[in-house]
């Protein structure tokens, strides 16, 4: 791994670990400061979520994640434990996106915006094999996210870009089986939500232990999702890019990436399902279509154009930030993380994926 030191994304190797529980443990110990930092500043959990923490949701999702993935559920108990927070709020945090969109509008606050927004640009040719990520978030998780590179009691290795408080990984991450992920949120109605599902966090943490690609689409498809979500899945082995629209009741839609390059920002584009209009999406999606897609260097460039004002694509706030920049290459198998407007190139450290059979 190579890193400009310069730059502030904090890293942190860990495992192999006796249990979950110790895992997270371990990474709340380490990381403290930031959890603590953003359970203070977070409007979104103060405003949104704590009011609601106490209700038959927040109950039901607890319930049935911590029978489908005990272990990782281990590993939230283990953080909370070692960061010395409450163990409700990041069960909260988790669970963010389940709880909000299933908030009556009479109670939902409309001074606190969506939490998150991302966007990717995808594409598989015979000359290039690309997947570039911008994560967008609220302002609250700027200087509250760190990688954690976990070695399993089985050997297998994964690196994901984590919010502090959250399981490994609602952004991006990847492992020594050369498979490696992005995720863009998208904004089902309250009507395509199933109350008390499985939670995204909690499936995009066991697709880090994907060994295949059919491995990671089983994992996505096989729970019975509360909310939807859009996955970028990379197989650097078979080289190809797979982006996976979910929804509640086991829907799902697959689309093969090739030679027609493909941005996806926070609106489903191919899964039928009844979603909210998002302005900010609608607005980054067309002017992504006149934007030059033929090199890394021209994605680099749409993943910086803030042409429009209000809703750019790279975003440096009042509400929402971009926080990092995501290349993945194929063809080379490592992952760049751009820390500022991914147009300067500036790189802030480049990870090896490692492909090798374990």
């Amino acid at each position: 791994m190579k890193k400009n030191m310069e730059e502030s994304l904090p890293i942190f190797e860990i495992g192999p670990c006796k249990d979950g529980y110790q895992m997270g443990f371990l990474i709340g110990r380490k990381f403290s400061k930031q959890i603590r930092s953003r359970l203070a500043s977070d409007l979104i959990l103060q405003d949104q979520l704590l009011p609601h923490a106490h209700t038959p949701l927040v109950a039901a999702l607890s319930a049935s994640n911590r029978q489908k993935f005990p272990r990782f559920w281990e590993e939230l108990v283990g953080t909370a434990d070692g960061s010395g927070v409450p163990l409700l709020h990041l069960i909260l945090l988790n669970f963010r996106k389940e709880i909000l969109g299933c908030l009556p509008k009479s109670v939902a606050n409309p001074n606190v915006e969506a939490a998150e927004d991302c966007s990717d640009v995808l594409v598989v040719t015979d000359s290039m094999a690309v997947a570039a990520h911008n994560e967008d978030a609220n302002v609250a998780l700027v200087g509250h996210t760190y990688m954690v590179r976990a070695t399993l009691s089985n050997g297998l290795c994964f690196t994901a870009y984590t919010y502090a408080g959250e399981l490994p990984s609602c952004a991006f991450g990847f492992n020594n089986h050369g498979l490696a992920f992005t995720l863009n949120s998208v904004p089902p109605s309250e009507d395509e939500i199933q109350a008390g599902g499985i939670g995204r966090n909690f499936i995009s943490r066991d697709l880090l232990e994907a060994t295949s690609m059919d491995d990671a689409l089983t994992r996505i498809c096989s729970p019975d999702a509360s909310a939807g979500h859009s996955y970028n899945l990379i197989d650097t082995r078979s080289r190809r890019i797979l982006n996976v629209e979910t929804a509640s009741r086991h829907r799902v839609s697959v689309h093969k990436v090739g030679a027609t390059p493909l941005f996806h920002a926070n609106m489903y584009l191919h899964l039928q399902v009844q979603q909210v209009q998002d302005e900010n999406s609608i607005s980054r999606q067309k002017r992504a279509a006149f934007l030059p897609k033929q090199s890394k260097a021209d994605f680099l460039y749409l993943l910086g154009d803030e042409a429009n004002a209000k809703f750019p694509i790279y975003m440096t706030g009042p509400t929402l930030y971009t926080l990092c920049t995501a290349v993945i290459d194929l063809d080379d198998q490592t992952v760049a993380v751009i820390e500022g407007n991914p147009k300067e190139g500036r790189v802030t450290c480049v990870f090896p994926i490692y492909s090798k059979e374990i």
